[in-house]
């Protein structure tokens, strides 16, 4: 017989968390590694997901500072965005 295929995406990976020196940190299989793209040093950012879920994706550092700017400009234009909002 034929085991069903999963979905694309609902595939399961069980992770270990492990204390790693003074630190607990979570060892990435080297596939899971290249699934991501990542390498040793490179940074995650996690989201929370709704109903509890969490997604991982390698840093995206022109993001991060993308969205510095543009908090900085809702701030300083926080009335006007109001106003307009109405």
């Amino acid at each position: 017989m034929n085991k069903p295929e999963k979905p694309v995406g609902e595939q399961a990976m069980v992770l270990q968390v492990r204390k790693i020196g003074n630190s607990v940190g979570i060892i990435l299989p080297k596939e899971l590694l290249a699934r991501l793209k990542l390498a040793e040093g490179d940074k995650l950012t996690v989201v929370e997901q709704p109903e509890g879920a969490f997604k991982l994706t390698p840093r995206d550092d022109l993001h991060e500072r993308t969205m510095a700017i543009a908090r900085k400009a809702m701030k300083q234009y926080a009335n006007a965005l109001r106003e307009l909002a109405k």
